[in-house]
């Protein structure tokens, strides 16, 4: 099988599995929304943010690791997983002995252990399934998102429908998900084999955390990016417009969707392609075929937006989010940008340069910041959409220069500019709509022709990459 077939099927078999958890998903948004309040989601919102930056620390993101010396056919596998292993024992049992500092911050002492139990559970699925993955399981990957997801969805509904426990049955849940996914997938991928002291090698553990100590502060500034906007404009506008600002993100969300899942399956093929002849041109074939399917998944969400908002978006219990739309398009195009550093940042991945990924996600946090700073309290939301997409943007210009140095291949820059100019065309279409607008009653009915106008400039413009792309894997060898 050829390599684009390859990486062709594993985005497949990767989305199923995450389109499986995002319906399951989306019935347990209604649960929540028929039980609780907004007291809930908040507390819920601070403990998986605080999860989320405690996970890569405790873990020394040596799942990454796992990933990347895994799937490496220079390495023994045996070795890889018994490091792993090892590194998250001893970060669990230091989180344990330092867990009562989390008693300082008042917002969740009430759930101090439930919160760590949470946190130990997770860093072992994500070893066991991340494994799994290394060793091209990708079927029982994605197959375990699903069951993952479905015992979180049956548990929430017996701890929180039915015995009515709140915040303690939101995070039982997601321990009882978190246990049972890690020891399926290692009961039946048979991790066991894998791991025993004998098989630890010091070089390699050596060379693994040198690999995944660079990825903790990185993953815990791409938090501070992502939640940064949110807490200036809580602070500096009004709490009801931060959370117009948050329901605004759940359109781009569905193209940030589409990009981790190609990410997962780009990652792995990567990798294993590390050391062909051919891989600068692997990399052009593949980067010009996704940047192009990503600028049409773009258009397409900016085209539909306000349908989209009125089928994601809820206003019968928050009358403020019926102007969210007018906030997505700016926030896709950040989106996209963001999926283009992902890309690069592979290449960081496969070429073990992680302290560069460090460093250019410190460069799009320290802009983001900034430009926070000083432009919410002057366009209030607007200015935080602003100040995510340039943050991005500066991000993709520094990445896109440093890392092809490690790996080059060839990009078409005029591609990637006539495809954001469209964008940007198109972003300014559906401003037209708000009614607040002077020129609104005029330009209106123009909307929906410069919205189909543009969508058809970029099919057109980006489907020469992608019939490229699909010749690619209908080939049987290249």
């Amino acid at each position: 099988m050829n390599k684009y077939k390859t990486l062709a099927l594993n985005t497949v078999v990767f989305a199923i599995g995450s389109f499986g958890s995002k319906i399951l998903s989306v019935l347990l948004t209604k649960l929540y929304t028929r039980y609780f309040d907004g007291a809930f989601y908040n507390t819920k919102e601070i403990l998986e943010m605080c999860a989320n930056m405690l996970i890569p620390i405790i873990s020394m993101s040596i799942a990454d690791a796992v990933i990347r010396y895994g799937l490496d056919k220079n390495y023994d596998q045996k070795s890889v997983f018994s490091n792993a292993a090892v590194t998250l024992m001893t970060g669990s049992i230091g989180f344990l002995v330092l867990s009562p500092l989390l008693l300082l911050y008042a917002d969740i002492r009430p759930h101090v252990l439930l919160l760590v139990g949470f946190v130990l559970c997770s860093c072992f699925r994500q070893l066991s399934t991340q494994f799994a993955r290394a060793r091209g399981m990708v079927k029982l990957f994605a197959l375990d998102g699903i069951f993952c997801t479905l015992v979180f969805c049956i548990s929430n509904v017996f701890l929180i429908a039915k015995l009515q426990l709140g915040i303690t049955g939101f995070l039982l849940s997601s321990m009882i998900a978190d246990t049972v996914s890690g020891i399926g997938v290692w009961c039946i991928a048979r991790h066991g084999r894998f791991f025993s002291p004998k098989y630890i090698d010091k070089d390699l553990l050596g060379t693994m955390l040198r690999f995944s100590l660079p990825l903790i502060p990185t993953a815990e500034l791409w938090l501070i990016t992502g939640f940064a906007d949110r807490i200036f404009v809580k602070n500096i506008v009004s709490a009801t417009e931060a959370g117009v600002y948050g329901a605004a993100t759940k359109i781009p969300n569905l193209l940030a969707m589409v990009s981790t899942i190609f990410y997962q399956a780009w990652n792995m093929s990567a990798i294993t392609e590390n050391d062909s002849d051919a891989k600068s041109k692997f990399y052009e074939q593949v980067y010009d075929a996704y940047q192009a399917m990503l600028a049409i998944g773009a258009g397409g969400i900016i085209a539909f937006d306000q349908l989209l908002s009125r089928f994601l978006i809820d206003t019968s219990t928050e009358p403020a989010n019926a102007h969210a739309y007018l906030y997505t398009p700016v926030l896709v195009l950040a989106v996209l940008m963001l999926s283009c550093n992902q890309f690069f940042s592979s290449i960081y991945t496969v070429t073990k340069h992680t302290r560069n990924s460090f460093w250019t996600s410190l460069a799009a946090t320290v802009v983001n910041l900034v430009l926070n700073a000083l432009l919410i309290p002057r366009l209030a939301v607007q200015g935080a959409i602003i100040a995510t997409f340039a943050s991005y943007f500066v991000c993709y210009l520094i990445r896109i220069v440093d890392a092809r140095r490690y790996i080059p291949f060839r990009v078409s820059h005029v591609r990637t500019a006539g495809n954001m100019l469209v964008l940007l065309f198109m972003c300014s279409a559906v401003h037209h709509t708000d009614p607040a607008r002077a020129d609104y009653a005029h330009l209106r009915v123009y909307v929906p022709f410069a919205l189909a106008a543009g969508l058809l400039v970029l099919a057109v413009f980006n489907f020469k990459p992608l019939l490229a792309t699909v010749n690619k894997i209908l080939r049987r060898k290249t």
